[in-house]
């Protein structure tokens, strides 16, 4: 084994708290620039890395996963996300399902004033979903060959289920603020993951988004990925069976991606990045599913510009110093560094406490606003 393995915590790190006030204790955690990767004792070609992911029986080259986002996913972008080795998911509640054809949609969200951006996204988005358009969309990104997973919310995630699977869907994806295998209702039926699961035979990821500055609610992504990792090895360990981790936002740059599965993922998800590519639907804009919520809106519109291609995003060549560019390649780069054969292995790499990384010998690129001083 040429990786190191992780060292043993101190006993703040492992769950010793800090005192808030008399009532309120609190555990530290962690987000991607507070943290480092340390170099293996060996090192690896890049280019003799294994970085492919394998979800049921769906394997795909690049453990990259494009997200369930208006502004990022059309069938066009789709299309060209499987055809360079990942997977796009296709938002079923969006605009893609709730317009024939979008683009006038898309355009006027692109170009409207700011101070009108919100009341326009919930007034598009009381446009009804059209059921048939949910089949034709999936068939025509697997016209392609490619594969494509879809989002659904949970309400709608059972009827929509067989839908899915029969018009040729790799992934189902069910996507709430917050996801949890129980919840308590009386005014509406939970969602059952175990009989959801049960009644198709392609995957079934949950995916979370916490909206921190509204309803205050988020972990940052160091320590939310390497909780749900040993929560994911404790099932290892108990019934035998391996679920797969795929770590969903906060991630800028090629770095934010590698410490990601450093920190236990077996993929990840990424929405602003590939917002900012020539290929997104959005027009070099992206807005949160929360955004339209008619009593609660979290988000708004956030302009990214148009910086490169998907595939200058995703396999280079890189154009620019920043890390927004190529990520595969920074991903391979640093599984060779950190002598990491394939991501399992990756996901041992020791990791330090850094907050100093980001800063640390740039003083002049943040004086001229350069590379990783942007």
């Amino acid at each position: 084994m040429s990786v190191r393995a992780p060292v043993k915590p101190s006993a703040f790190e492992a769950g010793e708290t800090v005192e808030l006030g008399r009532f309120k204790r609190a555990r530290r955690a962690y987000g991607f620039d507070e943290v480092a990767l340390v170099p293996g004792r060996v090192t690896i070609n890049p280019e003799e890395v294994d970085s492919s992911f394998q979800l049921g029986i769906l394997r795909l080259a690049i453990p990259i996963l494009a997200a369930a986002m208006d502004g990022v996913v059309d069938v066009r972008f789709a299309v060209e996300m499987g055809r360079l080795g990942g997977m796009a998911v296709l938002n079923l509640d969006g605009l893609q399902t709730r317009y024939a054809d979008p683009t006038s949609v898309l355009q006027e969200i692109a170009e409207a004033p700011r101070e009108h951006i919100n009341a326009l996204l919930q007034k598009v988005y009381q446009a009804p979903v059209r059921e048939q358009l949910i089949g034709e969309r999936i068939t025509a990104v697997k016209r392609a060959q490619v594969p494509v997973g879809v989002s659904s919310v949970p309400a709608h995630a059972s009827r929509r289920a067989a839908l899915v699977q029969e018009a040729g869907a790799d992934c189902l994806v069910v996507q709430g603020t917050v996801l949890t295998a129980r919840h308590i209702s009386r005014s509406y039926e939970q969602l059952s993951f175990e009989k959801l699961c049960a009644s198709l035979s392609i995957p079934v990821p949950g995916a979370a988004c916490t909206t921190r500055g509204v309803l205050g609610v988020g972990v940052p992504q160091v320590t939310a990925t390497s909780d749900v990792a040993a929560a994911r090895e404790t099932w290892l360990h108990e019934s035998g069976r391996r679920v797969q981790v795929i770590t969903d936002g906060g991630m800028r740059v090629g770095g934010d991606i590698a410490k990601a599965f450093a920190s236990g993922a077996d993929a990840v998800m990424v929405g602003s990045i590939f917002a900012g590519t020539t290929d997104a639907a959005g027009g070099g804009f992206h807005w949160g599913m929360a955004t339209p919520d008619p009593n609660l809106p979290r988000g708004t519109r956030i302009k990214v510009g148009r910086r490169g291609t998907l595939r200058e995003v995703l396999l280079g060549p890189a154009r620019v110093d920043d890390g927004t560019q190529n990520l595969v390649g920074a991903l391979r780069s640093a599984m060779g560094v950190c002598g990491a054969n394939d991501l399992r292995e990756f996901q041992q790499t020791e990791l330090v406490i850094a907050p100093a990384i980001q800063n640390e010998g740039k003083l002049f690129q943040q004086a001229q606003q350069v590379g990783m001083g942007t």
